[in-house]
């Protein structure tokens, strides 16, 4: 069953689903464990679209590779539900996996590069608190309909409702700029400042003025950068290195508590209303913590917490269910924080050129981190302890990495390397923007201040 969360957990209908199949395709004795490698597919998916769509967004814009990603969602998720064989239900699963990497990416960049400073963290962890709906209403579904293929269908057909309406969303003005796009960039601009009431201001700005504004921008975007220079540049290296320690722990450690939802005891489907609704206050502590003490703080505590909370399950009892639960279930809130501000984090890190490759390289290690912690638990054979020391362990390596990237709490987006570089010069001192760094950041939003309806 299609989950569409940050990291693919088991949920309860996908449980359900493996079991109506297992059933049908005759997946028992030895073959049985073909059932746990259709998850691995679905991961394999969202590993190989984290790399490969985050590329081709840099390359081709935000808008097409939305468009495509819900597309290809809609088409392999309701495909999925007419699945003749095992393979064939696999292949179209890792088509799922992508698609949806496709979709998470391209809104998170779209969300960043439209909206002005103040409103980033707002609209992240509202689009974020879709997701914790997502897990609300899918726990019902599953319970309405049983049958697996007409739930399959019935969560990834609207996904084609959502490739029509994508047409609707504006391209990123950044990105049209910097590709050389300004006459479209600036009928967007105009479009978009008509639907927010502001057809005269937009009217105003000519293609002079964002060329001007962006002139450093645009003549360095005529270089041209690939996922190497993540790792061959200095600056872009150390942002690189602490972002995958980051999105490896939190999504290592995330699927280590959603493999242990069996363990406490409960109803399948309770957990996972409790295991949604925690998003709702942790989500809305994380959005004050990141306006007001900063990203990186943010995500250093909220990883360091979470690490807590896995190492302190080895010191309660096995039969104290409730509170190895309450252990649990935190845990996972502040996961769920570090989610939310790593997908607006290194968004914010990452100069326009490079970004959604950048947020690509993020999501692959995030996947890895789902995938491997499977094989942790299998550790725990050896000794019961050893998979939280191991998950809690690297829990606080990510979190400790945090502390070695740039604040990015009310700076403007970086459009080039230099401006990475200059972030690194003048971290002990108060930034002082250059008026025309101001303009650059302004100017693109200024027709669409606040509330941006299309993004």
């Amino acid at each position: 069953m299609e989950r569409g969360g940050h990291n693919g957990e088991m949920s309860p209908q996908r449980r359900q689903g493996e079991a109506h199949a297992a059933a049908e395709w005759d997946l028992v004795c030895e073959s049985n464990k073909l059932k746990e490698m259709a998850q691995s597919v679905y991961m394999a998916g969202t590993l190989v679209g984290g790399i490969v769509l985050g590329d081709l967004s840099d390359r081709f814009g935000r808008k097409p590779i939305l468009s495509c990603s819900y597309l290809l969602l809609a088409a392999s998720g309701s495909g999925a539900a007419f699945s003749p064989t095992l393979s064939t239900y696999m292949v179209l699963r890792f088509l799922c996996g992508a698609s949806i990497s496709g979709v998470t990416l391209s809104t998170v960049i779209l969300n960043v590069e439209w909206m002005s400073i103040q409103m980033r963290a707002i609209m992240a962890t509202a689009i974020g608190y879709f997701y914790s709906f997502g897990q609300f209403i899918l726990p019902g579904l599953a319970y309405i309909i049983p049958q697996w293929r007409w739930l399959q269908l019935t969560v990834s057909a609207p996904f084609f409702a959502f490739f029509l309406l994508s047409w609707w969303v504006p391209e990123s003005i950044r990105w049209m700029v910097l590709s050389g796009k300004t006459p479209k960039a600036l009928k967007i601009l105009q479009w978009v400042a008509a639907l927010n009431g502001k057809k005269k201001e937009g009217e105003k700005i000519r293609p002079e003025e964002l060329i001007h504004n962006l002139q450093k921008e645009i003549s360095l975007a005529n270089v041209k950068y690939s996922i190497v220079d993540l790792f061959r540049i200095p600056i872009l290296c150390r942002v690189t290195f602490c972002l995958m320690l980051a999105w490896f722990s939190t999504g290592f450690a995330y699927y280590s508590l959603a493999l242990s939802v069996g363990e406490f005891g409960f109803n399948l489907y309770l957990l996972q209303l409790v295991f949604g609704g925690v998003d709702i206050p942790a989500k809305f502590v994380s959005i004050l913590s990141m306006t007001y003490l900063g990203r990186h703080i943010t995500l250093a505590t909220t990883l360091v917490l979470a690490g807590g909370s896995i190492l302190a399950l080895i010191f309660v009892p096995s039969d104290f269910l409730t509170l190895r639960t309450v252990l649990a279930v935190f845990g996972k809130g502040c996961l769920s924080s570090s989610f939310t501000c790593l997908f607006l984090y290194t968004s914010e890190l990452y100069p326009t050129v490079l970004r959604q490759t950048g947020m690509g390289i993020g999501n692959v290690f995030s996947r890895i981190g789902s995938m491997t912690a499977p094989l942790v638990k299998i550790t725990e054979e050896l000794h019961p302890f050893a998979p939280n020391i191991i998950f809690g362990t690297a829990t606080f390596l990510g979190g400790s990495a945090a502390f070695f990237l740039p604040e990015t709490l009310n700076q403007p987006l970086p459009e080039t390397i230099e401006d990475m570089k200059n972030w690194s010069r003048q971290k002990k001192e108060p930034r002082q923007e250059p008026e025309e760094e101001k303009t650059s950041q302004r100017i693109p939003l200024q027709t669409c201040r606040g509330d941006l309806g299309p993004s």
